[in-house]
């Protein structure tokens, strides 16, 4: 159980951020989605905070910003219009949300089946942290039995395992194993994450043994180093944004996210996992919050919480890791 008064921190009814309360009866406190205040919370989810904010900014047609692939302006986009909706639980049956997630579907995928960053939807623009992102998305807005999420599941597991009819490009994601022509031609464990967080996230029918196998390779890459220090292949030094925990991530990741990932693909009681856990408790405040360290603030249609500050939002990312972690058999 959680302390206490965390948790009634969670629950305010917080017109900011109603999305906390949510989540919290949910994913914390395991309420059923019928149950009377779960009802009532996501409700509030789609009046109130960020989501209102966003869908007041769609054009009728579905698009945000301008028509087209949608990931440009970086977060002012339709992509990451879809991806902020997903995480900040609204409501997949909202005529609003369908209308943004159809119009993504229909105009930002590649010939190859994979989501694009460019307007021409080269295949070139095909990346893991672009297409996971949106995997993950849409699947949490209700879209998983849709053949073109299927189509781009196969690439996704496809171009990690370097099987199929993949192709490579050096401008975009390069070969196998999460190399990346950003990261000049290295795995990045940006991508690693993102990936592996789309492709854990769907429904076991699609799980299929290709699917399976690129997940381990994703565990895999991720305990290549240890996850607290995060010395992944880097043009640079390590990017301190690993170390700053923040919401919404968009493309970054951070140390909070990858043990996040290893414990839903079943890792929760691995040694590996010490340090970074480790890691995630010292960055815990006397109250039993985590503070906002990186923001998206300014660049989105509506702010979430501010930067330096106890963060709801962050705590409850927290939490849900460390609740996971403690429901495992000998593991305290």
């Amino acid at each position: 159980m959680q302390d206490q008064d965390v948790l009634d921190w969670l629950l305010e009814r917080d017109e900011d951020n109603p999305s906390v309360r949510y989540f919290t009866l949910t994913d914390l406190l395991d309420k059923p989605a019928d149950d009377p205040q779960v009802v009532d919370a996501r409700e509030k989810v789609m009046v109130s905070g960020p989501v209102p904010s966003i869908l007041d900014a769609q054009s009728p047609e579905g698009y945000w910003a301008k028509p087209g692939s949608g990931y440009s302006p970086k977060y002012r986009a339709t992509s990451w219009q879809i991806l902020f909706l997903a995480e900040l639980g609204a409501d997949p049956t909202d005529e609003r949300v369908r209308r943004g997630c159809e119009y993504l579907l229909s105009h930002s995928i590649t010939s190859d089946g994979a989501f694009g960053v460019y307007r021409d939807l080269s295949p070139r623009g095909a990346l893991h942290c672009l297409n996971g992102n949106l995997l993950y998305a849409l699947g949490r807005l209700g879209w998983s039995d849709d053949p073109r999420l299927h189509k781009a599941l196969v690439w996704q597991a496809g171009a990690v395992l370097g099987e199929g009819h993949i192709q490579y490009y050096q401008s975009g994601t390069s070969g196998p194993a999460f190399a990346c022509g950003v990261n000049l031609g290295q795995p990045c464990a940006w991508c690693a994450n993102k990936a592996l967080r789309a492709m854990l996230g769907m429904p076991a029918s699609l799980r299929t043994p290709e699917v399976e196998r690129a997940i381990q390779v994703g565990v895999d890459f991720l305990f290549s180093r240890d996850p607290a220090v995060a010395d992944y292949p880097y043009s640079g030094k390590v990017s301190p944004a690993w170390f700053k925990f923040g919401f919404p991530l968009s493309y970054w990741s951070d140390v909070l996210e990858t043990v996040d990932l290893l414990v839903k693909a079943g890792y929760g009681d691995d040694p590996r996992l010490g340090n970074a856990l480790d890691f995630i408790l010292s960055k815990q405040d006397k109250q039993g919050r985590w503070y906002m360290r990186n923001s998206l603030n300014g660049k989105m249609w509506a702010d979430i919480e501010r930067r330096g500050k106890p963060s709801k939002w962050v705590t409850l990312r927290a939490l849900r890791v460390l609740k996971e972690i403690s429901t495992l058999p000998g593991v305290r």
